[in-house]
């Protein structure tokens, strides 16, 4: 009992002071506070959060973007009308028919686990023109296409033919979410000390967005968001994951990711994460944090401690956790990298998980001539093409939706609900 009585005293020196909080709040109120005003200056650069949620609410609007898209005469319109067709006409396998064809008779009389579905999530889908093709092998197949779309592809790379328009269009369409990844970030020449693996220690610290990059990291995402309706994008800082608290604080219906990069990889970081989105959550509730990836070295222990905290501060339903199944075989873990056996094991315990797939299937990678590699995300289009690496990266994603199919295969085989792209896969 005398234990007992030591822990009681020493958590209740953890309670936050009304004192403390007061302090905070004064310095963020303080119209000389120059961090607050400087961040209020970029915001007003694109209008009060009422005029800036509904610049993005008219630019997420399907009609509204097919008809720009018409306009710029984009290359990507014809695959989206046909993407329209099939999905009119029921071209893809609903989930009824999936798990008969799958399970046989046997499907009718499961019950599955729909509480814990897990979303099937993809990374990264570079380029517009592989959706197309990665939805035809689904309907030829009768596979699933992704619930969740992760994008490292360069902002201005894309802006021929308004991709990031198309793509915004094609997530409507085929009803998944999805993530873009801004151009400011740490590796983008902002760490003016850093370069190649010749100064990789000096990334230890984050791959960073230092002095003014936060604030230009802002200035970017609601340029993205009020021009194209460009709503979750990746985040990979403090500063900027604060920022995205603020103006969601202010009303701006923001919201983002946290990468892997971060290093969210203990039950500490995920609380202080999370104490931050509750700081900052509006009065009824919502915060922009969407999810977040764990480290890749994060352990199913750690996951359900974690869900334990998500659901202590009431963000279980809106909060995802992104968890890393596969990765590339090159350049960002030692391979052979599996955790779909961990996976079935938590997903029957913690809610609101997605299986990412960043690689395809150890075997199957091993066969390739260019394996997936970590480091082509960053190779821009002209590059990609001009180095012939064009056939051989839509391989690779082809591998990777291979890899999600399999996942699902084996979620489904265990009772466990999945979520792909839910206006192309009907639940009955």
């Amino acid at each position: 009992m005398e234990i007992e009585e030591k822990k009681k005293k020493l958590r209740n020196s953890l309670k936050i002071s009304a004192k403390n909080l007061k302090e905070i709040n004064d310095f963020l109120l303080d119209p000389s506070n120059k961090v607050i005003e400087d961040m209020l200056d970029v915001v007003l650069k694109y209008g009060t959060p009422a005029e800036i949620n509904k610049k993005a609410k008219e630019a997420k609007k399907l009609s509204v973007q097919m008809e720009r898209l018409k306009k710029a005469e984009s290359p990507f319109l014809g695959d989206l009308k046909w993407l329209m067709e099939q999905k009119e006409k029921n071209a893809f396998i609903s989930i009824p028919e999936y798990r008969k064809k799958l399970l046989g008779e046997k499907a009718s009389g499961m019950t599955f686990d729909e509480e814990h579905a897990v979303t099937l999530e993809i990374s990264s889908m570079q380029f517009f023109e592989w959706l197309k093709i990665e939805a035809q092998q689904a309907i030829e197949r009768k596979e699933l296409m992704p619930g969740r779309f992760i994008r490292v592809r360069g902002m201005k790379d894309q802006l021929e033919g308004l991709e990031p328009l198309a793509m915004n269009a094609a997530m409507n369409i085929v009803g998944a979410s999805y993530v873009e990844t801004l151009d400011t970030k740490g590796t983008d020449g902002s760490n003016i000390h850093l370069g190649g693996p010749e100064t990789i220690t000096g990334y230890f610290g984050g791959v960073g967005q230092p002095n003014e990059h936060a604030l230009m990291w802002l200035d970017e995402y609601l340029k993205y968001y009020t021009e194209f309706g460009i709503t979750q994008v990746l985040n990979i800082n403090a500063g900027t994951i604060l920022l995205a608290y603020f103006i969601n604080k202010l009303g701006i219906d923001n919201e983002f990711k946290i990468s892997v990069y971060m290093g969210n990889d203990n039950p500490y970081c995920i609380l202080w994460t999370l104490i931050g989105a509750k700081l900052f959550a509006r009065k009824n509730g919502r915060t922009s944090l969407i999810g977040f990836n764990f480290s890749n070295s994060i352990n199913n222990n750690t996951i359900a401690l974690s869900a334990e905290i998500r659901k202590a501060l009431g963000f279980e339903d809106n909060v995802r956790f992104e968890h890393h199944i596969v990765e590339t075989k090159k350049s960002i873990v030692i391979q052979p990298y599996d955790r779909r056996n961990e996976l079935i094991e938590i997903a029957k315990k913690v809610k609101n998980i997605s299986a990412k797939h960043e690689g395809g299937d150890v075997d199957v990678e091993a066969r390739r001539e260019h394996p997936s590699d970590i480091l082509d995300y960053f190779i821009p289009k002209k590059d990609v093409i001009a180095k012939g690496l064009w056939d051989a990266m839509l391989r690779n994603y082809l591998d990777k939706h291979d890899a999600v199919n399999h996942t699902a295969r084996e979620l489904t085989i265990n009772g466990i609900g999945v979520i792909p792209a839910t206006n192309l896969h009907k639940m009955n």
